[in-house]
């Protein structure tokens, strides 16, 4: 009499609206940060262990961005046809391998290769995570999630660098390389206990049918937009985070360590913004009210600064103050703005998800360039100069584009939805 196998016993899922979720999407949002911040503290002991000069250390981050920027504009529209969980576990399988052989490099173009398939493996989580939020709530949870995502994103810079000085101390520079693996890691087990947010997977498909969602995505007015929105917006963010620095430090001479305070407490503002922003959202403020009052806000604190350092020698409480409402404007905007620019097409929120991290990429590489390319060496005029006019085109950007198309009446634009959460299967607005 043969045995009867009793049936294996389910995985617990993970819900959409659990603190469990929260948790995963918190940790898909940070994994590309720590190939970014997470190595600065490192970039000298690496270039010795390599022995190559520290200047060279600059295509560390270079490789990684361009691997990361390219491959975005891959996995958003592979993501729409396959699912999101084959591009988060794609990515994360590249990412473990590129963070090991990082790790065990011992050559400069070794180690370089291996930064530029960390890049591409973290594009896979970090684009899925955006079309994640678009496939499974809508309304008031869709912007609550968005900013819970951009909380992540902008706090996980302000403690990676000191993680990282962390485990050199453990271990040197290789075991800083570590970190991505356990986290990619972990980011492997989660999702296995997910259901595909994704319910119109539509299989493998030619090269000619992502370009048309490229193209479909492009020439939407309302996509370009919020995303344009967006990108401006982050420039603002980055031309402070680069300005801020040499401001404080070669202009008024503070200490790393000082500057270190005054940027960590400034960098707080972006996540009142977006806490400020979940509450709006339960309120029920339109996302178009909440977008014009942060580039108001940005906009007014960009002009005082320029104000200020036309017409004094540079101090820090000007710096300081635009640093807190730029920041803060964008804890507002970005959540809002992103969520404005995946929404309108369900079929493609991956591919425009790709698109629109890939424009913000670019605009605060720009808006960095041309800070540290026209410092003077004594103001913060540069610093002003590029925030006020990113602050400007992201206004220009969401007044011009971004009026928001009709919508069925069922489901107008900025009201909330009748069930936050869409049940798989569900036919997508």
């Amino acid at each position: 009499m043969g045995l009867i196998r009793a049936p294996a016993p389910a995985r617990p899922r993970i819900r959409p609206g659990s603190a469990a979720f929260s948790a995963l999407l918190g940790l898909l949002a940070a994994l590309p940060t720590f190939g970014i911040d997470m190595i600065l503290p490192s970039l000298s002991d690496t270039a010795t262990a390599l022995h190559v000069p520290a200047t060279a250390m600059g295509a560390a981050m270079g490789v990684y961005l361009l691997g990361f920027g390219g491959a975005l504009l891959v996995y958003g529209p592979v993501s729409d046809r396959l699912g999101r969980k084959p591009a988060i576990v794609c990515g994360c399988l590249l990412l473990v391998v590129g963070s090991l052989g990082c790790g065990a490099a011992r050559t400069l173009p070794d180690f370089l290769l291996f930064r530029a398939l960390q890049g591409i493996g973290a594009a896979g989580p970090g684009m899925a995570v955006l079309a994640m939020v678009r496939d499974l709530f809508e309304g008031e949870a869709a912007r609550a999630r968005m900013s819970f995502v951009v909380l992540t994103i902008n706090v996980v810079p302000m403690v990676a660098p000191t993680v990282g000085a962390g485990l050199m101390d453990l271990g040197g520079w290789r075991l800083i390389h570590a970190a991505p693996v356990a986290a990619a890691l972990a980011a492997l087990v989660a999702i296995r206990h997910i259901d595909e947010p994704l319910q119109r997977a539509a299989g493998p498909g030619p090269a000619s049918g992502i370009l048309r969602g490229y193209g479909r995505i492009l020439a939407s007015r309302v996509f370009l937009g919020h995303a344009l929105c967006n990108a401006a917006a982050a420039g603002a963010v980055f031309a402070y985070i680069t300005g801020s620095a040499l401001v404080f430090i070669d202009a008024l001479g503070l200490s790393p360590l000082a500057y270190g305070l005054v940027f960590g407490a400034s960098s707080l503002s972006v996540m009142v913004g977006a806490f400020l922003n979940g509450r709006l959202a339960a309120r029920g403020v339109p996302p178009p009210r909440v977008i014009a009052a942060g580039l108001v806000l940005a906009t007014g604190a960009a002009s005082l600064l320029l104000v200020a350092a036309l017409a004094r020698p540079p101090a820090s409480l000007p710096v300081v103050a635009a640093m807190v409402g730029v920041a803060l404007a964008f804890g507002l905007v970005s959540p809002n703005a992103v969520h404005g620019a995946t929404e309108r097409d369900p079929a493609a929120a991956g591919a425009a998800s790709a698109v629109a991290v890939f424009l913000q990429m670019l605009a605060a590489a720009v808006a960095s360039d041309l800070v540290a390319r026209f410092f003077d060496g004594r103001s913060a005029l540069s610093m002003a100069a590029v925030m006020l006019g990113c602050s400007l085109a992201a206004a220009a950007a969401h007044a011009g584009l971004a009026r928001p198309a009709p919508r069925a009446p069922s489901r107008p634009y900025g009201e909330p939805a009748c069930s936050s959460i869409r049940p798989p299967g569900s036919p997508s607005t």
